[in-house]
């Protein structure tokens, strides 16, 4: 049997285009994976449907070895998972050098796609890492723009230390400070704490 495997890492990306070169490879959709999922590891729904319904000989179809995942040791150890312990196949449409039903160069040949298969799963891991750097990069030189992230604050912040001088001087409670200023008497804990 014939299997895809498709994986956009979130809700709002679309995996059309992955679906599209399922087709053109012959899958039927009946038999796509799909996942919602970031490639961090390997703890997605339908990839572990998938690795429970795949047996000996199956084959399993992706477009990029990225779409697996992004977590070096964790590609090689699914890779070999199957492969080697399941006795399937795997085949990535875009790096034909990583498809396991060409037997056709021998011992060589599985050379060449393991180191292949070492190479790429370092490079998506590296570039993992990368995306996550320059995020950081990003929020902090955000911040230091004065960038505020999260829900806005609610209330008028004036009116609020005004009721929280009052609170500190006892002459108001937190639930009354609340209903003066309409927020929560949460809000109002939490400018305490400010």
């Amino acid at each position: 049997m014939t299997y895809g495997y498709i994986r956009v890492s979130t809700l709002e990306q679309n995996e059309a285009r992955q679906i599209d070169a399922m087709d053109s490879a012959g899958i039927s959709r009946e038999c796509l994976f799909i996942d919602k999922r970031s490639g961090k590891d390997f703890n997605r729904p339908a990839w572990k449907r998938l690795k429970r319904t795949m047996k000996h000989g199956d084959l399993l179809v992706v477009q990029s070895l990225d779409r697996l995942g992004r977590n070096y040791e964790e590609i090689i150890e699914e890779w070999q998972g199957l492969v080697k312990a399941k006795g399937a196949n795997i085949r990535v449409l875009d790096m034909p050098l990583l498809d396991t039903t060409n037997k056709e160069n021998g011992l060589l040949g599985r050379f060449v796609s393991d180191i292949v298969l070492q190479i790429l799963s370092f490079v998506s891991e590296n570039e993992r890492r990368n995306i996550k750097e320059r995020q950081r990069q990003g929020i902090a030189a955000a911040k230091a723009r004065g960038v505020r992230f999260g829900r806005p604050r609610v209330g008028d912040d004036g009116q609020i230390a005004e009721c929280l001088g009052a609170i500190r001087e006892g002459s108001l409670s937190v639930r009354d400070a609340a209903g003066i200023c309409r927020v929560s008497p949460m809000t109002i804990r939490r400018r305490m704490e400010d």
